[in-house]
């Protein structure tokens, strides 16, 4: 694929779909930006990453510390080519149960912070006149599902927002897109039981989970030039347990 000599920012970027997102657009010769929310995950994505990019230290629930840090990456000479809005976090439970924080956190981390992520890098982009925006969203955005009003809306939410920021940029060599996991093998489903497992399994036409790689090549290929005439998509990965 044609996406030599770029820099692709990745959030979340020390473990699970982030992870592997990073390793893909490495072998395809992009340089990664990494963000954890703790020294720890730096260290852990500086590790794997090598020679290849770094990590960055970057708090996505502190609102007002995205700008100036995504700023500083450019102060450095560094510019983003591809933005990927991966860290997401989930916070169930019933709605007559939900409190402000487990509504709030989630929110702000998946859908707020996409919003201010994105802001950070558009300008730059729209004066090279080229730029990929892929958000990693949820096919709950699209299904719902119980206890998770706040995870859905702020998937949901994601949906809206590109179709609105593609259609704003369009005209400027920037494609916007989302990938819209279905049930993946994370550590966002490592809690649940045997019962809810074969229950989520029977929902999908493939009678498996899918793997990190399956998300991360997705990412990869709406990254690339062949997908250059792709904006405002959902490109959804789910086994078929959605077809929209």
């Amino acid at each position: 694929m044609n996406i030599i000599k770029k820099t692709a920012l990745i959030t979340g970027a020390n473990q699970g779909i982030g992870k592997a997102i990073s390793k893909q657009l490495v072998k395809k010769g992009i340089k990664v930006i990494g963000t954890s929310t703790t020294l720890s995950g730096v260290h852990k994505i500086n590790n794997y990453l090598k020679k290849n990019g770094f990590g960055l230290l970057l708090d996505l629930r502190d609102i007002d510390s995205i700008i100036p840090t995504i700023q500083q990456i450019y102060k450095k000479r560094n510019y983003i080519d591809i933005l990927i809005n991966n860290a997401g976090i989930t916070s169930d439970n019933l709605l007559i149960k939900m409190n402000e924080k487990e509504w709030e956190n989630v929110i702000k981390i998946n859908l707020t912070s996409v919003f201010y992520t994105s802001k950070s890098v558009i300008s730059s982009m729209i004066k090279k006149k080229q730029g990929r925006i892929i958000t990693i969203g949820s096919v709950i955005g699209n299904t719902g599902n119980k206890g998770q009003s706040n995870y859905s809306a702020s998937k949901s939410g994601i949906i809206g927002f590109h179709k609105s920021l593609a259609l704003e940029v369009a005209s400027k060599g920037i494609t916007v897109n989302i990938v819209a996991p279905g049930f993946i093998k994370t550590n966002l489903i490592k809690n649940i039981n045997s019962n809810q497992y074969k229950k989520y399994l029977s929902n999908i036409p493939m009678k498996r989970l899918g793997t990190t790689k399956e998300i991360a090549d997705a990412v990869v290929f709406l990254s690339s030039e062949k997908a250059s005439y792709i904006t405002g998509h959902i490109l959804h990965v789910n086994g078929g347990m959605h077809m929209a």
